[in-house]
C-alpha cells in the first residue's frame, strides 16, 4: 500500500487516528479524505439519527434483526452465515454505513459470560468457518467488516481492565484461530481490539497482539480501531500498531501524537503508517444505497432461524399433529426474546409473536390453541399472583393433547456488559414446567436464552426440549414452522450444556479476581475439557436431533500428502421425511510432547438429502488439523505417531474412526545447561554420542553399577544438566558440552568426545 502524505501537516496525519464523533472519522475536505461511518452490528444495523451510543440506550431507525450469532453457530451452516452478512450489508449501504462493527468471533470460556449471545461457539473451527463466511459475504456487497473483539474477550465482568493471563500455546490453539481465518480468507476490512488486557498489556497497544501476530504472522494489512472507549494510551496505540482510537476524544490524543513526535518519542513514520491506512478505508468505494426489501429479508431471516433450532429432546411430541388440542403457555409466547442486550439491540421491522403464529399454522390443521400466560417477568409479581397464574397454565394444560411451555431468560438477567451468575431459569419459571409436565399428557419446552440454562429440576419431566436460543425477529413463525414439522430441525449444539455449572473447566477461575484471570483450563475448553476428563454432560456440543434419521458408513481416510487428509463418508437418510445432517469431523491422538484433548473437530458440512437419499461427502484435513502450537519452537508441530480420523454425531459419540500414521515434523531442539538430562540424552543427534562418550569415560566399576540400575537415568532426566553436573563432579568435559550445543543448533552425525 503507497499512499502519498507528503500533502498532509503531522497535525492532520494525526486527526485521521481518532473518530470525528462517535460513530464516523475525521474528513480532511482539502485533500479529498472523506469520513467513514461506522455503524453497530452484527445481526442488523442499528443506525441512530440522533443521540448516538454504544450501549442500546437511545433509539435507532428499524432494521431487520437477524438471528445473533448463538444461533446462527447452531446452525452449523456458512451459507446461512453469509446469506445473513450480506443482508446486513445491504441495509447497512441503505444508511449510508461504510463499516459494520462485527462479526464476534471469541469462544466461549465459560457459559456464564453475558456477551456468549454475540458469539457463534465453544470451538474456533466451527466460529472461524462461520466468521469467514459471513465477513466474506458482507464485503461483497460493499460495506467493510469489523472482526472483534481481538482478543481472549472472553467475559464482561471488569471487561474494560481485566487482565486475561493465558499462555501462548492456548491463545494459538483455541482464541486466536477463528480471528486468524477470517482475516487470512475473508480479508476484513477492520479489525476491533478488545477492552481487556492480555498477560498484562491492553490490547490496544499489544504489539505483541497487533504488530507480531496480527500483521506479521497473519499478514494483515488493513486498520485495526480500537472497541469503544478502549484507549488507555494513545501513543503507545500508534507504536503497536493501533490505528483508529473510537470515539473521538476531541482532538486530545491527536495533541499527544502530535507532542510525542515532536519531542522524539514517537517516530512519525508510525503515524504515516496508520494515516495511510485510514486513509485506504476512506478510499473504498461508498456503498450503493437502496430501500431495504423488508419482506423478503424478514423472510430471509425466519429461514436462518428455522435453520438453527436445536431440537434437544423428543419422546414423540413432535411434531405436533393435526386434530389436537395444544395448550400454549408462558410470558415468552406472548412477549418473545429475540435478541441480546446492549450496544447490538435492534429496532425490529416487524416482529413475530410465537402465539400469533401457532395459531396461523394451526388453523389449517384443525388443531385448537388455547393459551395461558404461565408467569410473569416483572421482579415486584406477588407470590400470590405467581400462584394464579401457574393455576391457570396448569388447568390449560390439563384440557390440552399438548402443552408447550416457553421459558427461557430475559434481557435483564444476560445482557453485555454483565455476567450471569448462575445456569438456573428463574424459579417461577421451573415451578411452572414442572406443574404442567405433571398435568399434561405430553410437555414441549422451548426455550429462549442467550446462554445455555441447566435443566436438572425438569428435564426428565417433560416429552421434548426445543433450544431456540435468540432467534431474531422472526423467532415466532420459525419456532411454530419446527413444532408443525413445516421445517425439520437441523440445528446442533455449538456449546456444551453442562449438567452442573461446577462442571465447566473455567470455573474456579473465571471470572478472576483483583483485576486478572487465570485461564488455567488452558487449552481443555468446552468439549475438549468433557470429553477429556470423561465428565458427564447434560448435551454435548454437537448435538441435534431432527424428525428423521441419519447412517454414515463408507469411512475413508487417504492421506493427500505428508501432514494432510481427505476424509470421505457416506451419509444416508434412513427416515421418512426430508432434514439435513452436519457431518462432524474430529481428530484425537496422544502423540507429541504436549497434552492433547480427547478429540477436537477439525472439519464439517451440512448436507440435506430427501429420504432415502445417500450422498458422500469429502472433507480435507490441512496441515493444522494435526497439529500444536509447540511453545518452545514457537510454531504449529505435527507430532510423529497415530492421529485417529472419526466422525461422530457429537464430541462424545463416535460413529467411526480410522488410524492415520503420520511421520511428523523432524523436530530437533536447542540444547543449553538450562535444558533437562532427558532432553540431551533423547536428542537425536547429541544423545547417541554423549552416551557413546560417558560409556568409554567409564571406570569397569562404573560400568558394572550402569549395568546392575538399567533405570538409573529416570531419576535425574529432570534434573537441568547445570545440576547434574554438579552432582556428578563434572561427569562430561565442559569442551564438550559446548560442542554438543553448537552441534544441537546444526544437526550432524556425531562422534563421544
Amino acid at each position: 500500500m503507497t499512499i502519498d502524505l507528503t500533502h498532509l501537516t503531522l497535525e492532520q496525519k494525526a486527526s485521521l487516528l481518532s473518530g470525528r464523533d462517535f460513530g464516523s472519522t475525521k474528513p480532511i475536505e482539502d485533500a479529498g479524505i472523506r469520513s467513514v461511518r461506522l455503524n453497530d452490528g452484527p445481526h442488523g444495523v442499528r443506525f441512530q439519527e440522533a443521540g448516538s451510543d454504544h450501549l442500546g440506550i437511545h433509539g435507532s431507525v428499524p432494521s431487520t434483526c437477524f438471528p445473533p450469532a448463538v444461533a446462527v453457530g447452531s446452525s452449523w451452516d456458512p451459507e446461512l452465515a453469509a446469506a445473513v452478512g450480506a443482508a446486513v450489508a445491504r441495509e447497512a449501504a441503505s444508511f449510508g454505513v461504510d463499516i459494520v462493527l462485527g462479526p464476534g468471533v471469541n469462544i466461549k470460556r465459560s457459559p456464564l459470560c453475558g456477551r456468549n449471545f454475540e458469539y457463534y461457539s465453544e470451538d474456533a473451527q466451527l466460529s472461524g468457518a462461520l466468521g469467514t463466511a459471513f465477513v466474506a459475504a458482507l464485503q461483497e456487497e460493499g460495506p467493510g467488516a469489523s472482526v472483534k473483539h481481538f482478543a481472549a474477550n472472553n467475559q464482561e465482568t471488569e471487561r474494560m481492565r481485566v487482565s486475561a493471563d493465558v499462555d501462548e500455546r492456548t491463545l494459538r490453539e483455541i482464541y486466536l484461530p477463528a480471528f486468524e481465518r477470517v482475516v487470512k480468507e475473508a480479508k476484513p476490512a477492520t479489525v476491533m481490539c478488545s477492552y481487556n488486557r492480555i498477560n498484562g498489556v491492553p490490547a490496544s497497544h499489544n504489539a505483541w497482539l497487533l504488530i507480531d501476530v496480527l500483521r506479521g504472522d497473519w499478514g494483515y494489512e488493513g486498520v485495526v480501531i480500537s472497541d469503544w472507549g478502549a484507549v488507555s494510551d494513545r501513543v503507545a496505540g500508534v507504536r503497536a500498531g493501533m490505528d483508529l482510537e473510537m470515539p473521538g476524544s476531541n482532538g486530545v490524543t491527536d495533541a499527544e501524537i502530535v507532542d510525542a513526535v515532536r519531542g522524539g518519542l514517537l517516530d512519525e513514520e508510525l503515524v504515516d503508517r496508520s494515516a495511510a491506512r485510514i486513509i485506504a478505508l476512506a478510499e473504498r468505494p461508498v456503498p450503493d444505497a437502496a430501500p431495504i426489501p423488508v419482506d423478503e429479508h424478514h423472510q430471509l431471516a425466519r429461514d436462518v432461524a428455522a435453520g438453527s433450532i436445536v431440537l434437544l429432546k423428543n419422546n414423540g411430541a413432535l411434531p405436533l399433529t393435526e386434530r389436537i388440542t395444544v395448550a400454549v403457555i408462558g410470558e415468552f409466547a406472548y412477549t418473545p426474546r429475540y435478541q441480546g442486550g446492549g450496544s447490538s439491540h435492534i429496532n425490529p421491522t416487524r416482529l413475530d409473536v410465537p402465539l400469533d403464529e401457532l395459531r396461523a399454522l394451526a388453523d389449517g390443521r384443525g388443531v385448537l390453541v388455547t393459551e395461558a400466560r404461565g408467569f410473569s417477568l416483572d421482579p415486584a409479581q406477588t407470590a400470590a399472583e405467581a400462584a394464579r397464574l401457574r393455576t391457570e397454565a396448569v388447568e390449560a394444560a390439563a384440557a390440552a393433547d399438548v402443552a408447550i411451555v416457553f421459558a427461557g431468560l430475559s434481557e435483564a438477567e444476560e445482557s453485555e456488559g454483565f455476567d450471569r451468575t448462575t445456569l438456573e431459569l428463574p424459579s417461577t419459571q421451573v415451578d411452572l414446567i414442572r406443574a404442567v409436565a405433571a398435568a399434561s399428557a405430553k410437555t414441549v419446552v422451548v426455550l429462549a436464552n442467550g446462554g445455555v440454562v441447566t435443566m436438572d429440576e425438569w428435564h426428565d419431566d417433560v416429552d421434548a426440549i426445543v433450544e431456540g436460543f435468540l432467534l431474531g425477529q422472526a423467532a415466532g413463525g420459525a419456532i411454530a414452522d419446527v413444532l408443525f414439522g413445516v421445517v425439520n430441525p437441523s440445528g446442533h449444539l455449538a456449546e456444551t450444556i453442562p449438567v452442573r455449572l461446577e462442571d465447566n473447566p473455567s470455573w474456579l477461575n473465571f471470572p478472576g479476581e483483583q483485576g486478572h484471570v487465570r485461564y488455567g483450563e488452558g487449552v481443555l475448553v468446552g468439549y475438549r475439557y468433557y470429553t477429556s476428563s470423561r465428565t458427564p454432560v447434560r448435551y454435548p456440543f454437537g448435538h441435534g436431533l431432527s424428525y428423521t434419521t441419519f447412517a454414515t458408513s463408507a469411512l475413508q481416510v487417504e492421506q493427500t500428502g505428508v501432514d494432510s487428509a481427505r476424509v470421505t463418508v457416506d451419509v444416508a437418510n434412513t427416515g421418512g421425511v426430508a432434514g439435513k445432517h452436519v457431518v462432524q469431523v474430529y481428530v484425537s491422538t496422544a502423540a507429541g510432547p504436549v497434552r492433547r484433548p480427547e478429540r477436537e473437530l477439525r472439519a464439517f458440512a451440512k448436507v440435506e438429502l430427501q429420504p432415502g437419499e445417500t450422498t458422500t461427502v469429502s472433507l480435507d484435513l490441512d496441515r493444522r488439523a494435526f497439529a500444536y502450537w509447540d511453545v518452545e519452537l514457537h510454531d504449529w508441530v505435527v507430532a510423529a505417531g497415530e492421529h485417529r480420523v472419526q466422525v461422530c454425531s457429537d464430541a462424545n459419540t463416535v460413529l467411526a474412526e480410522q488410524a492415520l500414521a503420520l511421520p511428523g515434523d523432524a523436530v530437533v531442539r536447542e540444547l543449553t545447561m538450562e535444558s533437562t538430562v532427558g532432553d540431551w540424552f533423547s536428542h537425536p543427534v547429541v544423545g547417541p554420542a554423549l552416551i557413546a562418550g560417558m560409556t568409554e569415560a567409564m571406570t569397569p566399576e562404573q560400568a558394572r553399577q550402569a549395568e546392575a540400575n538399567p533405570d538409573g537415568l529416570r531419576m535425574v532426566e529432570s534434573m537441568p544438566m547445570q545440576q547434574f553436573l554438579a552432582f556428578t563432579n563434572g561427569a562430561i568435559p565442559a569442551e564438550a558440552l559446548v560442542q554438543f550445543m553448537e552441534l544441537s543448533k546444526n544437526p550432524a552425525p556425531a562422534a563421544a568426545w
